[in-house]
């Protein structure tokens, strides 16, 4: 099901699209591809809405900077200094960071319109970015396809090729909150990550990953998150064909449990230590399947370089349960 959502400062009508399945209700925007919101029942049955997002289209359009929901590419993370070189040629992108760009610049996907059509128990996604788009090269086909599976998980997998090398790297940014409202930093989170990259104070990766063995990085067993956390956890699994359980998340005071599973080697926790009005920091945390920071200018991460015959595949469910 589909409905009119709000339209755009030139009369460009935005879609809501609602999925259901196994007492799981998810909406997605054609705007930006947002997740705006995934409601799924506690340990008495009782529906919450648990990640955040805003009621109407004024909301998304007038504060784009937390990302709520938000299918963020063409390059997920951070560019060091807004410039990468591939194949000898140095390509200059907008910062918008400080001096790097961030989530594919001022004008990334998530600012964008996508064509929308259904699929089963679902809803695919499409756009085109164009050679030059917030500085990247190659015409980019991309295609994010958002499924409710028969447990009730939902499924984004992303697909594109590109006519040029290019970089991709492409996530989801919801924050979740499994209560529902109120402080997210008791939430209880497991990662299967034994190393961790260190940032410097742009949060540009410094030097090699590390072990997170004796650190605050610690979450191979379950402990609360707490916060001043954005940082990316290599996954022990690196990168894989399917999706791999790689975190868990559990609010003990409703019950409900969130699974991730990826085929990406990396995730990024951020704890929304920045959130403001109407949210309050703290109030949502963001589990990023993605890969690495500034791959485009660390030959040793895993390569984010797509080049012209090849197909970039990416697929994270989120599993939701109760204990």
């Amino acid at each position: 099901m589909n409905e009119l959502f709000g339209t755009l400062s030139d009369g460009t009508p935005v879609r809501r699209w609602t999925l259901e399945r196994a007492g799981v209700r998810v909406r997605v925007l054609s705007y930006g591809g947002i997740v705006q919101s995934v409601e799924v029942p506690d340990r008495e049955g009782r529906a919450g809405d648990v990640v955040l997002g805003f009621p109407d289209l004024d909301g998304y359009l007038a504060r784009p900077e937390p990302y709520l929901g938000a299918l963020v590419g063409r390059y997920a993370n951070r560019i060091a200094g807004g410039r990468f070189t591939l194949d000898g040629r140095t390509y200059a992108l907008e910062p918008n960071n400080g001096p790097n760009s961030l989530h594919g610049g001022a004008r990334g996907f998530d600012k964008r319109l996508w064509d929308a059509e259904p699929v089963g128990h679902g809803v695919r996604l499409t756009r085109i970015s164009a050679h030059g788009e917030e500085g990247f090269p190659g015409r980019l086909e991309v295609s994010a396809t958002y499924t409710l599976d028969e447990s009730g998980a939902l499924r984004i997998a992303y697909e594109a090729v590109t006519d040029a090398p290019t970089v991709v790297n492409l996530t989801n940014h919801s924050y979740f909150n499994l209560a529902g409202s109120g402080d997210a930093g008791g939430h209880e989170l497991r990662l299967a990550a034994s190393r961790y990259t260190p940032v410097d104070a742009d949060l540009i990766p410094a030097g090699g990953p590390q072990d997170v063995r004796g650190t605050r990085f610690d979450f191979r067993e379950a402990r609360k998150t707490g916060s001043g956390y954005d940082h990316n956890f290599v996954l022990d699994k690196g990168v894989t064909d399917t999706p791999v359980e790689v975190a868990e998340l559990h609010d003990p005071a409703s019950g409900r449990v969130l699974t991730v599973a990826t085929t990406e080697p990396g995730l990024q926790l951020y704890t929304a230590d920045h959130l403001s009005g109407p949210f309050a920091p703290g109030d949502g945390i963001a589990l990023e399947t993605q890969h690495f920071p500034d791959s485009p200018n660390r030959p040793e991460f895993p390569t984010t370089v797509l080049r012209p015959g090849e197909v970039f595949r990416s697929e994270t469910v989120y599993g939701f349960g109760v204990r």
